[in-house]
Formats: C-alpha cells, sequence, structure tokens
C-alpha cells in the first residue's frame, strides 16, 4: 500500500485535511470571522499559505511590559495547566531543564511562581506577519449532550468512528518541509482519490453503517460537536462518556454561517452558535442542505475515564479557563503564554497566564487564539460571544533555539 500511496502524493494539491482535538491544526478552513464558535479543531494537510520559518514573528520583549498583570494574577491557578504540559515537553532538550525546575517548587505562592518564570525563561511578543501585534480571540467549550449507544426513535443522528478505509498520510515522512501536514483520502484503483464529503456520508444509502460510535438527538448539536472536537455524552440511565477528535475526511471547513448569510438567511451581524440552533429549529426541511454546505466531517473516538478535561492537541488534558489553542507555527506547543484581552463581549480586561496546549483549524496567524471556557452551557455561552482582539506575550525558556 505504501508504493502506491507514494506514487500518488501528487494528489495532495486536490485534498486538503483538518484533524484533532487534539492533535489538531493550522489549516484551511474558513475564518472565524463571521461564525467565531466554529473553531473546529482541525490538522492541515495542505496549506496554500506560504510556509514561514517557525516562531519567527516572536520579538524579544522586556518582562516589564507584562510584569504588573502578571504579578496580579492568580498563577496559582494556571500551574496544573503547566504541570501538564511539562508531563509532555521534559522528554525535549529545550524544555527538560525548567519542567525539572517547576516540579520541585513546593509551597506554591505567586511570589515562587512569578519568580519561577523571570529566573528561567524570556518574554516574546507575538506578532502578526504584517507586523502588528492585536489580534483575535475567540472561545470554544466542550458541550454535554444527550444520546444512545444504539440507534432509538429519539437518539437517530450518528456519530462515527475512523472508517477502515480512510487513509492517513504524515507527508512529513517525505517531505520534512511539510511538518505538521497530513493527506487524507482512499483508494479506489490504484489512485488515491478524496475521501466522502458531508454530503456523501449521509447519503441514503448510508455508506459508513457499522462504523456508529454514539447517537445524538439533534443533528445541529452533533455538527457543532464537530467544530468544538470533544464533547461529554450523557445517556438515560445516568452514565456519560467523553468522546474526542479521531480523525478527519480530509476536507477543508467550510463555515455554515457563512452560507446561511450567502443565501439570505440570517444577517452577518446576527450569526452566532445561538442563533444558527434557532433557524435550524425552524427550518428543517432546509438544515441538512447548509450542513452539507461544510464538506469537512469529523470522526470520533471515546476517551479514557477520569479524564480532567478533553485531550489537546499537545496529548494532555487541557483546564478551564487557563489552556488555549493557538498556530503552532508561531507560538510552540505546550509553551506558557501571557493573554491581554477583555470578557467575551465586553471591555473588561481578562489578562492572565495561560498555556498553549491546543489547536484549531481557524486558528492562523501569530496573534491568534481561542480562549478554553470548559465544559456546558455556560461555558458554551461566553466561547460563543468572545470575539476580542487581544495581544499575546510567549514565555520561552532561556536559550530557547528557533
Amino acid at each position: 500500500m505504501n508504493y502506491k500511496i507514494l506514487i500518488f502524493i501528487p494528489a495532495i494539491f486536490f485534498l486538503n485535511s483538518c484533524g484533532q482535538l487534539a492533535t489538531q491544526l493550522p489549516c484551511e478552513c474558513d475564518h472565524k470571522e463571521i461564525e467565531h464558535i466554529e473553531s473546529e479543531k482541525c490538522e492541515t494537510v495542505v496549506d496554500k499559505v506560504k510556509e514561514i520559518k517557525p516562531y519567527s514573528f516572536l520579538m524579544k520583549a522586556d518582562w516589564n511590559e507584562i510584569k504588573p498583570d502578571l504579578e496580579s494574577d492568580y498563577l496559582i491557578l494556571a500551574w496544573p495547566a503547566w504541570l501538564q504540559s511539562c508531563s509532555t515537553l521534559i522528554n525535549r532538550p529545550q524544555w527538560k531543564s525548567v519542567c525539572e525546575s517547576a516540579l520541585k517548587i513546593e509551597a506554591l505562592t505567586n511570589d515562587k511562581l512569578s519568580s519561577y518564570f523571570y529566573e528561567n525563561f524570556d518574554l516574546f511578543q507575538a506578532k502578526n506577519t504584517d507586523g502588528s501585534s492585536d489580534g483575535l480571540i475567540t472561545g470554544y467549550y466542550q458541550p454535554v449532550l444527550k444520546g444512545s449507544w444504539t440507534r432509538t426513535k429519539k437518539y437517530n443522528v450518528p456519530l462515527y468512528s475512523p472508517p477502515n478505509d480512510l487513509i492517513t498520510v504524515d507527508l512529513s515522512k517525505v517531505y520534512p518541509e511539510l511538518k505538521y501536514k497530513r493527506l487524507r483520502g482512499r483508494v479506489e484503483g490504484n489512485k488515491l482519490i478524496p475521501y466522502l464529503t458531508r454530503e456523501e456520508i449521509y447519503k441514503q444509502n448510508f455508506p459508513l453503517q457499522g462504523n456508529e460510535l454514539v447517537w445524538l438527538e439533534n443533528s445541529v448539536e452533533a455538527f457543532f460537536l464537530e467544530i468544538q472536537g470533544s464533547g461529554v455524552v450523557v445517556f438515560d440511565d445516568g452514565n456519560r462518556t467523553q468522546i474526542g477528535y479521531a480523525n478527519q475526511n480530509g476536507h477543508p471547513y467550510r463555515s455554515m454561517g457563512r452560507e446561511l448569510i450567502r443565501k439570505g438567511e440570517l444577517k452577518r451581524h446576527k450569526v452566532s452558535m445561538q442563533s444558527i440552533k434557532a433557524w435550524a429549529k425552524k427550518n428543517k426541511k432546509k438544515l441538512q442542505k447548509f450542513l452539507n454546505a461544510n464538506p469537512s466531517f469529523v470522526f470520533f473516538r471515546e476517551l479514557p475515564q477520569g479524564l480532567p478535561g478533553p485531550i489537546g492537541a499537545l496529548g494532555v488534558p487541557i483546564t478551564t479557563e487557563r489552556s488555549v489553542a493557538i498556530d503552532r507555527r508561531y507560538v510552540p506547543l505546550g509553551a506558557p503564554i501571557f493573554l491581554s484581552t477583555t470578557q467575551p463581549n465586553s471591555n473588561e480586561p481578562l489578562s492572565q497566564l495561560m498555556i498553549a496546549q491546543d489547536t484549531g483549524g481557524a486558528i492562523n496567524g501569530g496573534v491568534r487564539a481561542d480562549f478554553y471556557w470548559g465544559q456546558g452551557k455556560k461555558a458554551g455561552a461566553k466561547a460563543g460571544s468572545m470575539k476580542q482582539a487581544g495581544k499575546i506575550w510567549v514565555i520561552l525558556p532561556k536559550g530557547f533555539s528557533f
């Protein structure tokens, strides 16, 4: 099979792929300019964006630029998230020393933690490719949905496990310059061709029958679950399970909100997760057509029991209000960052230490972050209304080599 894949690598010019929560990332997806809650976790397959040298838009900064805000933050609340990052980063030479030092700190206080960063790290301000320092900060969350392991009259919307015929190629194995790029498709004869689109998956012959992981009662909720990348399914007997991103069909993400605007169904300034759900309730006959406007389709897996949160792109559980998704071409995955923005739909300052533990399909650029608000309806309301301006500083170990 491998020789066939290599022969047909030119197909990468026809296939785009987005992929996962956690393992997600910079991808050729619609900007969250319209439907900002659509921070679909995805991984690029082929980027049409010009390749950049990793982290080349991080500019050395002085700690005094953020010192007052950093020291007034409750750093202890961010510390568990940083230790989660260290559980992976400690195995990487550039992070090993700072992570070992972090594990030795006892009797935590804000003064100890701020001193730890000053003594072991340098500060860099993130910039955009045009040199500007302001960017877009949005939010995401983990929905809680009712569901069933089996199909019933009430629960008849499937979430699928990855199908056996879905092929994923890590392009960096062939072309090192294509780091973080993956190609997805299926083999037909001796050719690698695009995988089924959302519309094709939902056709009457049910081509993925037998791959159902769990069943939900609402196709719009299932759609937004794909966008968020993970969720909690609650069963009628009270049991629950976490599910998370497992793979994706390789097609580019397209915004349903953008299509609703284009067709005159919703006004541009009124598009949000909440307004789309309200529209869907009133337009059930039109709904599938607009869902199909997004050919991208996410496959799920059941996550291990007892996790404190969904798994991010770094491979560790992310932390409510202390984890962000970033573009890892510009910001090292796992790094502490200092975020200066405002509360959702507000001018109230929101300036605090965060950990860059995730990535997202709509998260593109040097000053771009998706703030993880946690689980459930309250978190969803904040995530759905967050579209703020902000600045980002990245905190890297002294001597970090770009």
